[in-house]
Order: structure tokens, then C-alpha cells, then sequence
């Protein structure tokens, strides 16, 4: 099944894709690889999931809002590329968890986003290397940012 098929069979929205809020691009494409700037947690409606994880919000609200910045991610390249089905597979994932010092459940924050990749693109080219890592602050206290790169066909 193709992945612009399987967004739509899970039934998820992808929010609109993220203009830059400085000097950089969202995407850049050389050759057959796509990278991904750092990404946050932006929901449909504009707004973005905020919160330290292990203070303010949870680790459940954690794994959600990585789960909202792979949403947003996906949107990046649908915007720019035109469809999901461009892409060959992923390549490495960096997720950055807005944490307390003594949080140290990063990856499990990240599998978030992990897990729909794999949900989209399928276990092989949907699962790639990665960093889970905290953070002692994100921009605008956004509660997770993540940069991915991605093979395309």
C-alpha cells in the first residue's frame, strides 16, 4: 500500500506544513535526499503542544506531541515533494524531548514519531537510525522538536 493510502486508512490529518520562524528551510533536497530542518509538535489547527516533559506534562503528552511532530514532518514533505509515495525510505531521525534533568525515558518519548513512520512507511523503510535526547529547553517551549532525513525514489 502506497503511504499516501495508508495516512488516509489510519485515518490521520496532517497539519499544515510549517513555514520557518528564522533563516533556514524547512526542506532541502540534494540529490535523492531530503532533509528535514528541526520540526515541533504543530497541530492542525496552528497552535503547537507545549510543556517540559516531567514537569509541566507527562510522558504520555510527550510521546503524543512527537507523534503530532512526525504529523507535521510528513506535511513538510507532502508539501514540497507532492506526494508520500516519493519517498524510498528513511534514513535518521534526531528527536530532541524538552525535559527535566532527572527525565530519562527520551527514547520512549520518541517513539512517538518512530512508530508512525513505520505505521506510514511500512517496518523496513519506515524504521531508521536515531538519537532520542533531552533537552534542557525547546524553542517556545515546545515539548519535542525532531529532524529527520529521508531517501527518496
Amino acid at each position: 500500500m502506497s503511504a499516501d493510502a495508508k495516512l488516509t486508512e489510519l485515518g490521520l490529518e496532517l497539519p499544515p506544513a510549517p513555514k520557518p520562524m528564522g533563516v533556514y528551510k524547512p526542506i532541502v533536497v540534494t540529490g535523492n535526499i531530503a532533509y528535514l530542518s528541526g520540526h515541533g509538535p504543530l497541530k492542525p489547527d496552528g497552535s503547537l503542544m507545549v510543556g517540559r516533559v516531567g514537569s509541566e506534562v507527562d510522558k504520555q503528552a510527550g510521546y503524543d506531541a512527537a507523534k503530532q511532530t512526525g504529523l507535521a514532518l510528513l506535511a513538510t514533505l507532502q508539501a514540497n515533494l507532492g506526494s508520500l509515495d516519493k519517498i524510498s525510505k528513511l534514513v535518521k531521525v534526531l528527536g530532541m524531548v524538552n525535559c527535566t534533568p532527572d527525565f530519562a525515558e527520551h527514547p520512549a518519548v520518541i517513539n512517538g514519531c518512530s512508530e508512525l513512520f513505520a505505521q506510514v512507511f511500512g517496518d523496513d523503510a519506515g524504521v531508521a537510525a536515531r538519537s532520542a535526547v533531552g533537552m534542557g529547553s525547546l524553542p517556545g517551549n515546545i515539548s519535542v522538536e525532531i529532524e529527520a532525513i529521508f531517501e527518496l525514489k
